[in-house]
């Protein structure tokens, strides 16, 4: 499952465009790979961050995976719902599991991301 209308990243994170900020999670493929999500470490509201630096944590039964910033910028938002409910990513990853949202610093490094088809053929290569 990759929707069509979002941006990609080969650290498997996906990426909501709209007025300057972004909204991150991770993908389908992600969550899937993790499987039972049971814990998020959060970044702080206020927190800036270059693109590529770890920016959250995502913890599951099997394994711990870090969640990088997309674009360089300053964290706007954060789903205070995954404290009590980190299960939401797995059942709702591109919807309520969403993680943080980033205002973004320099909209150019968007175009240095993956779209759908892109991150598809980049998943076909992976297997």
């Amino acid at each position: 499952m990759v929707p069509g209308d979002l941006k990609y990243t080969s650290e498997h994170e996906w990426v909501r465009p709209e007025d300057g900020v972004v909204t991150v999670g991770i993908t389908d493929h992600a969550q899937d790979a993790l499987s039972d999500i049971v814990f998020v470490e959060l970044p702080e509201v206020g927190q800036e961050f270059a693109q590529g630096e770890e920016v959250a944590v995502v913890e599951s039964t099997k394994a711990a995976a870090s969640v990088y910033a997309p674009v360089a910028g300053k964290v706007t938002e954060v789903n205070e719902a995954l404290t009590e409910d980190p299960g939401a990513i797995n059942r709702d990853c591109y919807g309520a599991g969403w993680i943080y949202k980033l205002a973004v610093r320099d909209a150019a490094e968007l175009d240095g991301l993956m779209d759908a088809a892109a991150y598809e053929e980049f998943l076909a290569k992976q297997e």
